[in-house]
């Protein structure tokens, strides 16, 4: 499956009065280490991030000082708090909270994991996974990224933003077949996304990993508007594309619309 990959597909902004740069490197060099790279050297981040070997030493022993980072001498690693940066999101939006009971219901109805995600840039980011005890080759959690264009949710998503800003995201994709399911030209891709347009939800299958198939929909706030979206995945030789649109969309759909009631009482 595709590897997590915190690519920045917008703009770099230039430095100026509205822009800290020291502060935007040191956001880079905490994003520098992944499950790729758990660990790194002094070098190794100075490659990564593209400073000067002096540069990522002082945010190393800035970051290492605030207790965000440790090192044995040789090798950097985070820390657990690292995480409160993730969890000050998380908290400040009560949607969570208010989806997690929800999606335990669905998962327990449907047998299958359930996620939620938000769009950034050309990737979807998980916010909030609740699995099902099945043994499931996919291992995601919270802050996993994966290629907006090849994930349900992701085109879920990708369908509520207008037309121009929808092809100058497609403009800056990197194509790669991730199977042999995998839509890459841009006809293909449009008329998917289109489609879910019309529908309000989607399939994906096996375009991004094969044997892996998910069904999404959107969670919508009481302004109308869609934050996130909903889905479930399972493995597409236990179940196929007619029993997922069947079985699991009436479950997906209703538990969306219950999590969307919910924020509206909230």
């Amino acid at each position: 499956m595709a590897t997590e990959n915190p690519q920045d597909t917008l703009a770099t902004p230039r430095p100026g009065d509205s822009y800290v740069q020291s502060f935007a490197r040191g956001l880079e060099v905490i994003r520098s280490f992944s499950a790729q790279a758990p660990q790194q050297t002094l070098s190794e981040v100075a490659a990564r991030t593209g400073l000067t070997r002096a540069g990522a030493r002082r945010i190393l022993l800035t970051l290492q000082a605030l207790g965000y980072v440790e090192t044995d001498g040789r090798q950097f690693r985070p820390t657990a708090r690292i995480l409160d940066l993730g969890f000050a999101y998380l908290s400040s939006l009560p949607i969570w909270n208010l989806a997690e009971p929800v999606m335990e219901d669905l998962v327990e109805r449907v047998r299958e994991s359930s996620s939620a995600a938000v769009l950034e840039g050309l990737d979807v980011v998980y916010v909030l996974r609740v699995p099902t005890h099945k043994i499931m080759r996919t291992n995601l959690g919270v802050g996993s990224r994966l290629p907006a264009f090849w994930t349900s949710m992701g085109r879920v998503l990708l369908a509520t933003l207008p037309e121009e800003e929808l092809q100058a995201r497609l403009a800056r994709l990197t194509r790669e077949r991730h199977t042999a399911h995998t839509t890459l030209d841009d006809a293909g891709l449009l008329a998917r996304i289109r489609e879910v347009r019309q529908q309000g939800w989607c399939v994906v299958n096996q375009e991004l990993e094969e044997g892996l198939i998910s069904i999404a929909a959107p969670l919508v706030d009481r302004a109308g508007r869609t934050v996130a979206a909903l889905n479930v995945s399972g493995q597409a030789n236990r179940t196929s594309e007619a029993e997922m649109r069947e079985q699991m969309l009436p479950a997906l759909l209703a538990a969306a619309q219950a999590i969307g009631q919910r924020m509206l009482r909230s």
